[in-house]
């Protein structure tokens, strides 16, 4: 992550009424809902905060899923277990205050994500997300996600060519 910034998980002391990346549902779930769905356990929500002044610049959510399959790409199932489902981490929800929109904190947020979910103790193959629009189909693919099951914005990364990716450059 870069310097000006440091990641956390979701607190109660965390300032994120002010938050506006410019998608109100976006904006009302990290105001509203992040904070029940973290004490249900439902989802882990991380902030990346500005390291002067403590304001929520970004968050992103993870939560662990399962995907069938014979939904993955023929060439990635062919190499897995034969089992219906296999577990995956779900990147729920990723967004920048649009006072810090175009610091690379996305990409950031992003490999974090995707370091978290392969040091889980939880085993999870890959790394995957439902895109908002195509905007956001377009970022995901430029870090190596791909299209997968019936939706053209559902995509997939396996973590392992992920990290490694990032490791490489």
């Amino acid at each position: 992550m870069t310097a000006p910034f440091r990641l956390e998980p979701l607190a109660p002391g965390h300032a994120r009424a002010s938050f506006s990346c410019g998608v109100a549902a976006l904006d009302h779930y990290l105001a509203a809902q992040a904070g029940q769905d973290v004490r249900r356990r439902v989802s882990a929500c991380y902030v990346a905060l500005e390291s002067i002044s403590g304001v929520v610049a970004g968050y992103y959510t993870l939560a662990a899923a399962g995907v069938a399959l014979t939904e993955l790409p023929a060439d990635w199932a062919k190499r897995l277990p034969r089992y219906p489902s296999v577990p995956v981490a779900r990147l729920g929800r990723l967004a920048i205050d649009q006072r810090f929109q175009g610091r690379q904190l996305g990409s950031a947020l992003l490999a974090d994500a995707a370091v978290r979910a392969a040091r889980s103790e939880v085993a999870v193959f890959a790394l995957v997300v439902d895109a908002k629009d195509d905007n956001a189909a377009r970022f995901y693919r430029h870090h190596g996600f791909e299209p997968f099951g019936a939706h053209g914005r559902q995509l997939v990364v396996p973590l392992k060519r992920f990290i490694t990716s990032r490791t490489a450059s």
